[in-house]
């Protein structure tokens, strides 16, 4: 098992990007003009990022980003 510590500045860090990336993600998904093959392959990346994401978040936060639906 790999671990990391972090401190308390690192953490807000790594939230802000984290966060930033899946805005990304998000606004990709939702455009019209990407293909049904990039989207597949963005929401798998989203669930792997979504996962760090949750592990640093509030409920609060987490609720904001949380997918009700898989993209087909």
């Amino acid at each position: 098992m790999i671990g990391f510590l972090f401190n308390d500045l690192e953490c807000k860090e790594l939230n802000y990007l984290l966060r930033k990336e899946l805005d990304e993600m998000l606004f990709d998904l939702c455009d019209p003009r990407e293909d049904e093959s990039a989207k597949f392959s963005i929401e798998a990346r989203y669930r792997i990022v979504f996962r760090m994401f949750a592990r640093l978040a509030s409920p609060k936060e987490i609720s904001k980003y949380a997918r009700n639906r898989v993209y087909r």
